[in-house]
């Protein structure tokens, strides 16, 4: 089964069984404590001062250049061996002291210097002079569940969201098939090329002599009035009303269907199964549609036809009927551009802000794709699936982002050609958790673990301790299961983060999804990436 998209990639009643207890080992486990060095007995202690004292006062210059030298070493991350190399060796009755626990050390909010790959998309914060720097040893591993078989072929980075460091990296910046994580990228294009406030028409015009065309921009949400899923959704039969106010009782012998928006030659993606619309998780792409095109309106899953613009066709002939406009119940149905300029109707869409809030939670794809291929529209190209790689590159562009690897087949995700990396999803995840320009949207409308959304029956057992704390987007096809989105960490760090499993079953994949998410939670910035 391919990507809940119209349906939610991972039901709020999931029957699928409890995401089981994450295994743990000492020394790759989650990291809820990391392993310290016991400390020496108070006389081995004092023997041990004793020794260095009257070491340093032998040799001072000797003991000067090597604590200089230690401390340097410290800065690059090296201070267990450097102190290993430049203290003398104890005798018998003169030890060193122990080896100082970095567990027991705050944890610096400026951590393990980034990769040469990464790119910050957060300013650094300044660190206090008695807090280590950039390179602070880390030492809570997720290598446990990192290497776990449900994750298959894995994918994943994760930063620190206020200093924009890398903190764990595992082939995360090799582009891969995103599934509905997709959806915070079209998010992202939608809130920069529309904008939150933008509402999508569906306008009637009149071309004189009984003729009347109704034309689409792609409101999916567009309703017969007898059931909806998109609350507060414009209606036909307001539209019919204002027909008939304008017409009076001038009788209507043609009704034009125009689509002509965007070219709908390109309206199903080869890549998608058919059974997607057949079941009625996808339909036809075109302009102009009623109820996103669903046998049956109130139902987020319902079967979609082949043929959209038909079908809106008669739904408004029927409210013109309805409305008293004459001659309209045998009207005849024309599929073309319109010829005329008259506008004589209107309704619009609730604000796209609003259609983000309808769209992330329960994953759905007919809103994606449809702003995606507005937002091309309005950004100036011409609204095909084609155009999708550049539209999107340049809106994220517009957020500091370089998302110049990125390959965007669809607005949902649903299709397995797309790539973009889970580095990327999570240096887009720093600006939506700070509610960067109007993003606040989407961190608003995010699934949140174990409460709301696709995520409501996930993370439990022993994933259940990041519940409320992980707040992402699921994603769900044939050969990818994934999770983008930021962690409330149990240090009280923000870390965001992208996280694929490729090539296993879903069965497989979303526990242990949960259970390396839950991991990370754990370690805060304390995260190894060793």
């Amino acid at each position: 089964m391919s990507d809940a998209t119209d349906r939610p990639d991972e039901p709020a009643t999931s029957d699928e069984p409890a995401a089981p207890a994450a295994s743990s080992t000492p020394g790759d486990d989650a990291g809820d404590s990391p392993e310290t060095a016991s400390a020496p007995s108070d006389g081995r202690l004092g023997s041990a001062l004793a020794g260095i004292r009257r070491s340093v006062a032998r040799k001072p210059v000797a003991w000067a250049i090597g604590g200089f030298a230690a401390i340097l070493m410290v800065g690059s991350g090296g201070a267990v061996a450097m102190a290993a190399a430049t203290m003398p060796t104890p005798s018998s009755t003169a030890a060193g002291p122990g080896p100082v626990s970095t567990a027991s050390r705050p944890s610096s909010s400026s951590s393990a210097a980034p990769s040469a790959s990464a790119t910050p998309t957060a300013p650094a914060r300044s660190v206090p002079a008695d807090v280590a720097g950039p390179s602070a040893l880390r030492t809570c591993s997720v290598a446990g569940p990192a290497g776990a078989a449900g994750l298959g072929q894995f994918e994943g980075f994760v930063m620190n969201a206020s200093t924009g460091e890398t903190l764990f990296d595992r082939n995360g910046q090799t582009p891969a098939r995103t599934g509905s994580v997709m959806k915070t990228l079209t998010t992202a294009t939608a809130l920069t090329d529309l904008g939150g406030d933008y509402r999508i028409p569906t306008t009637v015009v009149s071309e004189g002599a009984g003729t009347i065309a109704i034309v689409g921009h792609g409101d999916p949400t567009l309703s017969a009035g007898g059931g909806t899923v998109y609350p507060g959704a414009p209606t036909l039969a307001d539209l019919a009303q204002q027909v008939k106010a304008r017409l009076g009782d001038t009788p209507v012998g043609t009704i034009v269907t125009d689509d002509t928006y965007w070219n709908d030659a390109d309206a199903w993606d080869p890549s998608w199964p058919v059974s997607e619309r057949t079941i009625g998780y996808q339909p036809e792409v075109m302009a102009l549609m009623v109820d996103g095109d669903r046998a049956n309106p109130a139902a987020a899953t319902s079967p979609r036809s082949t043929d959209p613009v038909g079908r809106a066709g008669a739904a408004f002939r029927s409210a013109l009927a309805n409305a008293g406009v004459v001659g309209a119940g045998s009207a005849t149905i024309t599929k073309r551009a319109t010829t005329g300029s008259d506008t004589i109707a209107q309704v619009q869409s609730q604000p796209v802000s609003t259609l983000i809030g309808q769209m992330i939670p329960n994953s759905d794809n007919t809103l994606a794709e449809m702003l995606a291929r507005i937002s091309s529209k309005q950004s100036g190209s011409d609204g095909s699936a084609a155009s999708l790689t550049g539209v999107y590159q340049k809106a994220l562009g517009a957020y500091g982002l370089n998302a110049s690897g990125i390959v965007i087949k669809d607005g949902s995700g649903e299709s397995g050609d797309n790539a973009v990396s889970p580095a990327l999803v999570s240096q887009l995840m720093v600006k939506v958790a700070a509610g960067e320009k109007g993003l606040g949207t989407l961190a608003q409308s995010l699934p949140v673990a174990g409460v709301s959304g696709t995520l409501s029956s996930r993370f439990t057992g022993a994933s259940a301790v990041a519940r409320g704390k992980v707040h992402a987007k699921t994603g769900w096809i044939d050969t990818a299961n994934t999770l983008g989105g930021y962690i409330d960490a149990a240090d009280g760090t923000r870390l965001t983060f992208g996280f694929y499993a490729l090539g296993s079953s879903r069965a497989a994949a979303l526990p242990a999804l949960d259970a390396i998410t839950a991991a990370v939670y754990r370690c805060g910035n304390n995260l190894s990436n060793g």
